[in-house]
């Protein structure tokens, strides 16, 4: 063994021995609690949540009208075409009676007259189309 009496830079290793750490280290884990939220907290969270809600719940509905009224317009547009194209077949109908009318009033008898105008009987005695001396008259337009 060394001298180790006098001499500060060789420790004792039995002063070591003694202040030797223990095999297990003993360590405190410190716990914090959160504490709840206060009730105006809450209500103000809460509040803010409702107010959310509501705005959506108001946009939506919104949306969903104009939905509605732009569906409307499709349908009408739709029907105005489909009343257009009645109007156009109907038009046509027109034409091809208009023109039928002189052959259907030449089967019936109609005569067609010289003269333009209105022409109207003025009979002598008061009867119409009775007498022989019947006068026929013509008005110019």
């Amino acid at each position: 063994m060394a001298y180790t009496r006098g001499n500060l830079a060789v420790k004792d290793q039995t002063a070591r021995r003694e202040q030797q750490s223990p095999k297990y280290r003993e360590t405190t884990k410190v716990v914090t609690r959160r504490a709840p939220l206060p009730v105006r907290e809450k209500l103000l969270y809460m509040m803010t949540v409702v107010f959310c809600v509501a705005v959506m719940g108001g946009l939506m509905m919104q949306n969903a009208e104009l939905y509605n009224i732009k569906r409307q317009m499709y349908n009408l547009d739709k029907e105005i075409q489909s009343v257009n194209v009645e109007v156009k077949e109907l038009a046509i109908q027109k034409e091809m009676l208009e023109m039928k009318i002189p052959e259907k009033a030449a089967e019936l008898g109609y005569v067609q007259p010289a003269e333009e105008g209105f022409h109207y009987d003025v009979s002598s005695n008061g009867e119409n189309g009775s007498s022989n001396q019947d006068q026929v008259t013509t008005a110019q337009k």
